[in-house]
Parts: C-alpha cells; sequence; structure tokens
C-alpha cells in the first residue's frame, strides 16, 4: 500500500505559482482607485497558504478514487479533508499523471470551487467572515491551478475585496476620531476611494451616509450657537456627497427652524428689555443678534427694529411718517418724512463702473437717531417766503449773474440777471419748480430761517444721510439696482428726451424718457421708499459736508464732516442735465460755496 501525503509533494504537472508579495500574496493587477495608504496587517497572508489533506491510496484504487472524487464534486465537498474532491484527484494524478478523467473532475471541481468563491465574494461586503471564507478558496485555487485565468481573476477580486476591507474599516475609525474628511483627508477619502474600486459598495455607501450626517451634526450644531455663516458651510460640503437624498434638504429645513426659534427669543427677550430702565443697551443686543442670523425682511426683526425705535429714536413720530411744523408767521414748513435710523455701507464698491477715488473707501454707517428729510427739494415758492421774510440777498442777486443752459448752443453758460427766480434758461421760474441759482450759504440761511419759525432744528443734509436716503436699502450702483432705471424712476437724462428744439443727450440712459428737459415740478417722479422725491434727478444739491478727497478717517455715525472755515462743499445727487456715471448713489463733486447754476439747489434735513 502506497502511502501519499500531497501537501509535501512538489506539483510538477500544474503551472508555476503566480509571483508573490510579503507573505504569500498574490499580486493584483493595478488599479485607477484612488491612492490610499493600507494600514494594519495582511489578513490574507496566512489564508492563502493550503496544507492538501492527506490521501492514502493504493495504485488498484483509482477507479474507486475517481468515482468517490466525482461523487463529491457533486455534493459540494470540494477541499475540507482526504474525502474531498480536489485532494482525490490530486492524489490520482499524482499516482497516474496522464489521467485524463481524473483532470477533467480535477477541472470540474476547480471551476466549482470558484463558484463558491464568487459566493463568498459576493457577501463579503456584509460578513467579514465571508472574506475569510474567500481567502481560504482562493489559497486552494492557487495550489490547483494557479495559471488558470480564471483562478488569477478570482486572486485579483480576493485582493480587491480585502483592500475594500481595510479601507472601510480604516474609514470606519476616522468616523469614530471625527476626522470626517471633509478637507479631502480622512473618512471620506477611504470611502470614496473603496466607491471607485467598486461603485455603491453598501458598507460605503453607509460610510458616505455617515460622513453626511456627521458634516450635517457639525451645522446643526453651528446653527445652535448662531454661527448660520459656518453652518451654511458644512451644508456645503455635505451637499455633493449623496445628491438626491434629501438629507440636505430635512437639514436645512431643521437648521431654519433654529434660526426662527433664535430669532423669537432675541426678539422677545429685547422687547422686555425695553420695560427697565437700562434696557435699551440690551434691546439693541438683542436686534444685532437678530440682524446677524435672520433673514431679509424678517417679520420679527422688523418688530424689534421698529419697537427700539418708537421707543427711543423717533419722540412723537413714527417712521415713514409725513408731517409739517407750524410757522410763528402763521404758515407752515416744507412736508418732511421721518427717515428710520439704521446702517449702511457708504461709498462705491471698488469695482463699479464710473466711480472715482474721491468714492473710497467705502465704509460702513450707521445712524442711532433717525431724522426727518424734506420730501423734496426746496422749492421757488418755499424759498420766495424766506427771501419775502427776511431779505436776505441770495449770492446770485448780489452778483448780478448765474450759469444756466443756452438751447442755442446746447452748453451752460454764464447770463446777467439770472437769480433765486430764474429757471434753468434763465426764465422766470414757477413757484413748483425746485429753487436754482442758490449757493451752500443761501441753502443754509434759509435753513436756519426754518429753525427760528418752528423752534426745531433745521440744517442741510450731512453727506451720509444724503446718500443713506438715496439708496434707501440699495447696494446697487444707482437706487434702482444695476439696470437701466424704470420707467418713473426720475428727472433724469434719457436717451428719448428731446430739448425744445430737438437737441438729445450723447451721454443717457438707453430707452429711457421722463418727458422733462430741464428741472420738473417738484415730486413729479415716484417716492422712494422713504417717501422721499427726486433724490437721484431733477436737482443735484448741496449737503453740509466740506470737500474730503475721499472717505479715509470720515465720521461713522452720519454727522457732517467739517472743517472750520471751509469754502469748498459738496454736492450730491444726479439731476436732470448729469450723466449716467453722475446719476449713481455714491457719485459726489466738489464746489464752492459760493456756486450758483441751473442745476443745483438743495434740501433739507429736521433733527427729531
Amino acid at each position: 500500500m502506497l502511502l501519499l501525503s500531497c501537501a509535501a509533494c512538489d506539483r510538477d504537472d500544474v503551472a508555476p505559482k503566480p509571483r508573490t508579495e510579503g507573505a504569500g500574496r498574490a499580486v493584483a493587477p493595478k488599479s485607477n482607485a484612488p491612492s490610499v495608504t493600507i494600514s494594519g496587517d495582511d489578513r490574507a497572508a496566512d489564508l492563502l497558504s493550503w496544507e492538501v489533506p492527506a490521501v492514502v491510496l493504493e495504485p488498484d484504487q483509482l477507479a474507486a478514487a475517481r468515482r468517490s472524487a466525482a461523487k463529491a464534486v457533486r455534493e459540494q465537498r470540494l477541499y475540507a479533508d482526504a474525502e474531498s474532491a480536489i485532494p482525490l484527484y490530486l492524489a490520482i494524478l499524482k499516482l497516474a499523471p496522464d489521467d485524463e478523467m481524473a483532470r477533467a473532475g480535477l477541472k470540474r471541481a476547480l471551476g466549482e470551487l470558484l463558484k463558491a468563491g464568487d459566493v463568498a465574494l459576493a457577501q463579503t461586503d456584509h460578513d467579514e467572515q465571508a472574506l475569510d471564507r474567500a481567502h481560504e478558496i482562493a489559497a486552494v485555487a492557487r495550489t490547483v491551478d494557479p495559471a488558470d485565468p480564471a483562478v488569477i481573476l478570482y486572486l485579483t477580486r480576493v485582493d480587491v475585496a480585502d483592500r475594500l476591507l481595510q479601507l472601510n474599516e480604516q474609514g470606519e475609525a476616522d468616523l469614530r476620531d471625527s476626522r470626517l474628511g471633509e478637507a479631502m483627508d480622512g473618512a471620506l477619502r477611504k470611502f470614496r476611494a473603496v466607491l471607485t474600486l467598486r461603485p455603491g459598495q453598501p458598507r460605503a455607501m453607509q460610510g458616505l451616509a455617515a460622513v453626511e450626517s456627521g458634516l450635517i451634526r457639525r451645522a446643526e450644531g453651528a446653527a445652535e450657537r448662531g454661527e448660520f455663516g459656518a453652518a451654511r458651510y458644512w451644508l456645503n460640503q455635505a451637499a455633493p456627497l449623496r445628491p438626491g437624498s434629501g438629507t440636505i434638504t430635512d437639514a436645512k429645513a431643521r437648521i431654519e427652524a433654529t434660526r426662527a426659534r433664535l430669532v423669537r427669543s432675541w426678539h422677545d427677550e429685547g422687547i422686555a428689555a425695553l420695560g427697565k430702565d437700562d434696557g435699551l443697551a440690551v434691546a439693541r443686543g438683542k436686534l444685532a443678534d437678530v440682524l446677524r442670523i435672520a433673514t431679509p425682511g424678517d417679520a420679527a426683526a422688523a418688530d424689534l427694529r421698529q419697537r427700539i425705535e418708537l421707543a427711543a429714536h423717533y419722540g412723537l413720530f413714527r417712521p415713514g411718517q409725513t408731517f409739517t411744523d407750524a410757522m410763528r408767521d402763521g404758515g407752515r414748513g416744507p412736508q418732511m418724512a421721518v427717515v428710520p435710523h439704521g446702517g449702511f455701507r457708504m461709498g462705491a464698491k471698488e469695482n463699479e463702473d464710473g466711480a472715482s477715488k474721491a468714492e473710497w473707501p467705502s465704509h460702513y454707517v450707521r445712524f442711532d437717531r433717525g431724522f426727518a428729510m424734506s420730501r423734496s427739494e426746496v422749492t421757488v415758492g418755499e424759498f420766495r417766503r424766506f427771501m419775502q421774510a427776511t431779505g436776505h440777498r441770495a449770492r446770485s442777486s448780489r452778483r448780478g449773474h448765474s450759469i444756466v443752459y443756452d438751447e442755442r448752443s446746447g452748453n451752460f453758460v454764464r447770463r446777467s440777471g439770472v437769480d433765486w427766480r430764474s429757471d434753468y434758461a434763465g426764465r422766470p421760474a414757477s413757484d413748483q419748480l425746485p429753487v436754482l441759482h442758490v449757493s451752500a450759504r443761501d441753502a443754509e440761511a434759509y435753513a436756519e430761517w426754518l429753525s427760528q419759525q418752528t423752534g426745531h432744528r433745521y440744517r442741510l443734509p450731512s453727506e451720509a444721510e444724503f446718500e443713506y436716503t438715496v439708496r434707501a436699502g440699495s447696494d446697487g450702483p444707482w437706487p434702482w439696482g444695476v439696470d437701466m432705471p424704470p420707467l418713473g424712476s426720475g428727472n433724469l437724462t434719457g436717451s428719448l428726451d428731446r430739448s425744445p428744439s430737438g437737441r438729445s443727450w450723447s451721454n443717457a440712459f438707453e430707452g429711457y424718457g421722463d418727458g422733462f428737459w430741464g428741472p420738473a415740478p417738484v415730486a413729479s417722479a415716484k417716492p422712494n421708499r422713504h417717501g422721499l422725491h427726486d433724490l437721484a434727478g431733477n436737482v443735484s444739491e448741496w449737503v453740509a459736508d466740506c470737500w474730503h478727497e475721499g472717505y479715509r478717517r470720515a465720521p461713522t455715525d452720519g454727522r457732517a464732516w467739517l472743517n472750520p472755515g471751509c469754502r469748498t462743499r459738496v454736492i450730491r445727487g444726479g439731476s436732470w442735465a448729469s450723466s449716467p456715471a453722475q446719476t449713481r448713489s455714491a457719485w459726489r463733486m466738489s464746489a464752492s460755496a459760493d456756486l450758483t447754476n441751473a442745476r443745483v439747489g438743495f434740501r433739507v434735513v429736521r433733527e427729531l
């Protein structure tokens, strides 16, 4: 009787084993997966070695052995012991290398083995023990026929499965340590490497969902702290991970609910504070908190702002209210509109077309108290009452001339006999037109007279107040935004406008027309959101500030920027003859305080 131990035999009748690295691990083909370093033990090393069970076989037992081996194949007993198909066929071929039936049977057994391996590999995504079975089968298959293309493919798939397991395990470890990988490292990178090797792999998809959940938790935590910019950042990082999953939409809804809850809480705390002696500062702080996180137009923010305004900034008035003051001579002052307090960014943006260095740097200005501004420019009729009551001699009257528009030449020229009673062409002006041909000092004299007549302080607006009211909440180049003005925006230079002799503007808003050449009667255009007319058009206007070449060191509280004895003043706002660039909200121009012409008038502010 011959005793054979095939585990100790050299298999000269099979192809050479594939080249290995490390402890007997087959080298897989190169992959296009992202490069990720695999750390830890090679779990396949021990399982890729298989010791063939010893089979005791005598030459006269070959036929019976073949029958036993074939039966073992049918019963899927392939390699576990000496009565399994593969050990039997290997023993037969050791005794009879040319046994074709044994070779064919071994090939069938190898095929069944690889099928079993495929079943194990299919389960590796959710069963680590299945990967161990797949490795064991790989060791058997490599022993049987390492050169078989099906065996080589199977070994490669086992190696990929092993890599996938290690990547998933490392990604899950990163998750436990909060290394989510939003910066292209950590868990996200590992799971993406898995999905590159095997798209849709459930364990990696679950890991990807866990990364998404971690980022969402960061977003929600930031929202609870009132850090909604950070919350938006983390949501943006999470959004591309699982498009269409709906989790980001749900998270956004929860974060918005958190925003609403914080806004309501701070609003209520601010309202409660207003009833206390020292509560105004607390209420303003709560308002700042609300404005920091609230969305534009939030009702709670608007309500708290209004409550603070009513309590501290407007006295008996309300934002948007219009009124006139009684005068000692029995008349009424100009119609005024209450402008709400608030803040805005003054000046031009860095890349704004048409801007000059005098409009920079843009800077934040805040008004802690509301003010009232005349709804339109001071009219000829209103100025006439002042002149008749005081005997004031306007600069153009004393000088005997001013600058008017000459229809014949299309230019502005000096003309004698023109003063505040004249229109843009030097003709007598109606009382409803804005007063022209007045200097900054004439305007200040009128405001001083109003103050004496009403008992309230009237003055020229500061430059900041003027731009604040021009913008009325807009941060675009023009009060209406970035596009061409909508019809009815004001008395502007439009390409459709025509002078009495048919002249048109060479530099105008294309496609716009308002039907006027020269100043229009005040309030001909629609008011802005503060109830004020003609700030961006009709006539440019004097303001209280002295001229400075830029805004460095400019006041940030809305006060006029003054220098003792300054003779150069600021003109603001576009006019009926201003180019589009000069109609911008940030536009400003220097002028002698004694300047008079057909494009400049003024309006007044009343302190509350």
